[in-house]
């Protein structure tokens, strides 16, 4: 076959690059795949027991491409940096620069100042762009780390010899090699299977091992072919091996991925408010502009003149370095939560996940440690608890010699292996199904050996678990003959006892003995345990029939147990409650279970809460779905499908909720991507839902989703900050053009390139020092930002106007102060006039220094700059240095002074300057302590 056109290949017709072998369609398995024996199978798919021959594996990895889940497209380099300038203030600047250069080809004669105008407005763009572009390129390169869930080698057989090969290169006809703790690779017909068993969870939800078999099974729904296993999900028990008919996007990984994709994105709070604030911002900018310009028309002035005059008024109230000064404090968001172990993909999902009203949490591995672990043994009316959490044999069984030869019972009748860690950061972890790993680890907790027990008791023969029988039997050789050890459900299992030995007797199993197993039974699973029955039996030889080896059997007690919930989550659920945020627990596991953890994790407080599985959602409308999300603060909802979840979200979402969804599995993709902000796992993870989430967690848990949330809050309560600070000296700016102008002023008090001067040196760098400022204590005391709620409200404006206005009336006395003391009319006044250069020059001045006590007005809300301390924040008391630096420079530096058209300032100057500076910060202050006593004294006591 080497050489062999794809064409040759004896594969149904229609197979192509897209990895879809000719017995596979967009939902699955075609019903061949299923229902014929495993040699027609091995035939169909042109492939043997053997496995593919080497030269035609590379035929058709060529023909189906590699085994790779889709990802979505990145936009190339140059995209991204070109989506930096279609921001509305970038575009708005642009058009201003490039009417400045027309205007300066223009003028006769021409004014140096109209194009070193034009060229500042367009670095000031430039520079802004680059600041953007560089965060968010570093930011998406952070998220390409991320590793993939699918294995990056897998065992296969090629020419009859088996060998280890990278995934991406399977492809349909492979015959891959299983053993218990290995991950599946891509969509496989088993064609042969010993005890075989997988664990579906990433697909379906559900983390209980199924049983495979090699036998032919009716056409039904993909997922419930017993004789396939599918990519990303993983073997728990037993060994077999299956021939590949499905890669990449053709497995249900792929069909799962493209559900996803069909999802939009949501836009973020963020984007939606700072994309209403810029048209806005533009429109008033324009429109000021645009009356100034018609007020000075009458005047007499040039009309080129009064249109540069214009574009500068309209360059003071742009604040051009927003864009980067946000993309900036938004990184720095995201560094700190990539130290709490959150890793975020897109820059405003900082935001979106500081103003979640509503997070909808998976259950296994972000509220518990997917981890079974035993809690409680069970003989007679004995209970017996078990210390320790997880796959470290670490702690003890109380009172353990009554239990220990059930749990040595349980023990042999176990296929898992614990595997200790080969390195410092590794853990205990299990090679199969983790109920089995939980009781290898009670047994040693025990004191058993299992190494020992199973040297002395060798097993001779196996009937493993089957979901009809519930239960799983092993035989082994004794030295008094041959014993049975059966563990499985109680319920089956009580049945088919006839003894019981515990409390130190042995007897018949009376009425009252079952009636007590019941009741234990009930009560710990009520409890949210899974919880076996463990029995034996003597037997005559080593090959019993299975119904001999599973009856008449000595009961011997029960084991339950509990995959724990992660110590730091029920602090993180109080936080998100103190918080104002609903958590609601989305599974697909069993209700009772669950309710079980979600008591443990404080989710569920009240007696009563709503348990609402898939097929009562099914039986819903949306009218009385969204009544139902609306009257019930606890609420869960089990046994879902990804369809479910889905619905879930976007009823959430029309009732204005601001909605986090979290997962691991693929299930979980198309969800997360819906969602307002989805939340994915970085450890347990599948690529699928990665690449759909806004942020991974690398550690998986809970606890990290509430400090992100802190730190979200922080981040929003950072962007006002620094839109005070920024808008504040804007009218600094604008007032003395406006006073200027109305008092018949010739020129103008301060110029666009000082303006530019002021937003370069005294704006970006000060805000960005602010955009780092940590949380404040009460950010998770407050109640979640209402969807409704403007970036602008009302608070934020009057602060802006009250610091601005303060600025403004101190920059514009100062001028007209400087102006009046000269004896010049006004209409002598020129550009080079000596008292013009030294006034606008004490204007600039004037707003650098009050720009540096504002900065440290605006660093909190209601507490004193003494508390937090003037100087812990360095880099604000540097940026704002360098402001001061900058100024000074322009004033005194005479290729500066050329540029600007400044004059040197004396002492005195820059006393009454730094004076008038300090007046914001004092203001503010008393403002705060205002705002302090008003909430401190009590509800009704008189003002």
């Amino acid at each position: 076959m080497s050489g062999a056109r794809a064409g040759a290949d004896p594969l149904v017709p229609g197979a192509g690059r897209d990895g879809t072998a000719g017995a596979t369609s967009d939902s699955g398995p075609r019903s061949p795949v299923p229902e014929l024996p495993a040699g027609e199978v091995l035939t169909a798919l042109g492939t043997s027991r053997r496995g593919l021959p080497t030269a035609r594996a590379r035929v058709r990895l060529e023909q189906y491409g590699p085994n790779e889940l889709p990802r979505a497209g990145r936009r190339a380099v140059w995209r991204q940096l070109g989506a930096q300038f279609t921001d509305l203030f970038a575009v708005v600047l642009i058009v201003a620069s490039g009417i400045t250069f027309l205007a300066y080809a223009l003028e006769e004669p021409r004014d140096v100042g109209t194009l070193q105008l034009a060229v500042a407005i367009l670095g000031v763009v430039m520079l802004n762009a680059g600041i953007g572009f560089a965060q968010e390129y570093s930011a998406e390169r952070t998220a390409q780390a991320l590793e993939a869930m699918v294995p990056h080698t897998c065992r296969v057989l090629r020419d009859g010899e088996r060998l280890e090969v990278p995934a991406r290169d399977l492809v349909p006809g492979d015959v891959v090699v299983l053993e218990a703790g290995d991950a599946v690779s891509a969509d496989c017909r088993v064609v042969e299977a010993h005890e075989l068993a997988v664990n579906n969870a990433p697909l379906t939800g559900e983390s209980n091992a199924v049983g495979r078999t090699a036998e032919p099974v009716a056409t039904g729904p993909p997922l419930e072919a017993r004789n396939c296993v599918f990519m990303g999900t993983d073997v728990v028990a037993g060994s077999g091996r299956a021939v590949v008919f499905a890669t990449g996007a053709a497995t249900e990984f792929g069909r799962i991925c493209r559900l996803a994709a069909a999802a939009p994105r949501q836009k973020t709070p963020l984007q939606l408010q700072v994309a209403s604030m810029a048209r806005r911002v533009a429109g008033a900018a324009l429109a000021i502009g645009a009356l100034l310009f018609a007020v000075r028309l009458p005047t007499g002035e040039s009309t080129l003149t009064l249109f540069v005059f214009a574009l500068g008024v309209m360059v003071a109230l742009v604040p051009e370095g927003l864009p980067a000064t946000l993309s900036v404090s938004l990184a720095i968001g995201v560094r700190r939560m990539a130290r709490r172990h959150a890793l975020i993909k897109q820059l405003l999902a900082v935001e979106a996940l500081g103003s979640t009203t509503v997070v909808c949490t998976d259950k296994t591995g972000t509220l518990t440690q997917a981890e079974m672990t035993v809690t409680q043994v069970w003989a007679g009316d004995a209970p017996h608890p078990v210390s320790g959490v997880g796959y470290e044999p670490s702690g003890e069984v109380a009172d353990a010699a009554p239990v220990r030869e059930l749990l040595r019972v349980a023990g042999l009748c176990c296929n898992a292996r614990l595997v200790p860690p080969t390195a410092p950061r590794e853990h205990w972890r299990v090679l199969g199904d983790t109920t089995e790993g939980a009781l290898l680890v009670a047994a040693a907790k025990a004191g058993l050996d299992l190494g020992v027990e199973e040297a002395a008791a060798p097993r001779v023969t196996e009937f493993p678990f089957d979901s009809d029988r519930k239960l799983m039997t092993t035989v082994h050789k004794t030295g008094a003959g041959y014993q049975a050890c059966v563990k499985g459900a109680p319920g089956e299992l009580l049945a088919r006892c006839t003894d019981v030995e515990w409390d130190g007797r042995r007897g018949l199993l009376t009425g009252a003995d079952r009636a007590s197993v019941v009741t234990t039974s009930d009560a710990l699973a009520s409890r949210g345990l899974r919880v076996l029955a463990v029995a034996r039996r003597a037997l005559d030889g080593p090959r019993p029939a299975q119904e001999e080896a599973e009856s008449a059997l000595t009961l011997l007690g029960l084991v339950g147990m509990l995959d724990p919930p992660r110590p730091e989550v029920t602090d993180a659920v109080a936080a998100c409650r103190r918080a104002g945020i609903r958590v609601v627990m989305v599974t697909g596991d069993h209700p009772l279970t669950g309710e079980a953890v979600a008591r443990r994790v404080g989710i569920v407080r009240r007696p009563d809460p709503v348990v609402v599985t898939g097929a009562r959602l099914d039986a819903m409308d949306d009218e009385v779905l969204d009544a139902l999300l609306a009257e019930s603060s606890e609420l869960l909802l089990c046994r879902v499908s990804p369809e479910h979840k889905m619905r879930v979200v976007t009823a959430f979402q029309r009732r204005g909720e601001v909605v986090a969804v979290t997962g691991d599995g693929a299930n979980d993709a198309p969800a997360l991507k819906h969602a307002d902000i989805g939340v994915a796992m970085g450890a347990s993870g599948t690529d699928v839902a990665r690449e759909a989430a806004s942020m991974v967690l690398l550690d998986d848990s809970f606890a990290s989703i509430a400090a992100a949330v802190r730190l979200g809050r922080a981040v929003y309560q950072n962007i006002r900050k620094f839109l005070v600070y920024l808008f504040s000296h804007n009218i600094g700016e604008l007032v003395p053009i406006l006073a200027a102008t109305f008092a018949g002023f010739p020129l103008v008090p301060i110029s666009a390139v000082q303006i530019l001067a002021i937003d370069l040196g005294s704006d970006v760098l000060p805000a960005l020092a602010l955009g780092a400022e940590p949380p404040e204590p009460d950010v998770m005391d407050r109640p979640p930002r209402s969807r409704r709620e403007r970036l602008f409200s009302a608070a934020v404006v009057g602060r802006i106007l009250f610091l601005g206005g303060i600025q403004a009336a101190c920059v514009t006395g100062v001028f007209f102060w400087h102006v009046a003391s000269s004896g010049i009319p006004f209409d002598d006044f020129t550009e080079d006039t000596l008292a013009y250069q030294e006034a606008i020059t004490m204007v600039q001045a004037g707003i650098v220094l009050s720009q540096f006590f504002n900065a440290l007005a605006v660093r909190t809300d209601r507490q004193s700059i003494l508390k937090v301390g003037l100087l812990s924040n360095p880099a604000l008391l540097a940026a704002g240095g360098f402001g001061v630096a900058l100024m000074a420079a322009i004033s005194y530096l005479p290729p500066l002074q050329a540029v600007f058209n400044t004059a040197p300032l004396d002492a005195a100057d820059w006393a009454v300057l730094a004076g008038l500076g300090t007046l914001p910060l004092l203001a503010d202050e008393a403002r705060k302590a205002w705002l302090r006593r008003r909430a401190a004294r009590p509800e009704g006591a008189p003002r």
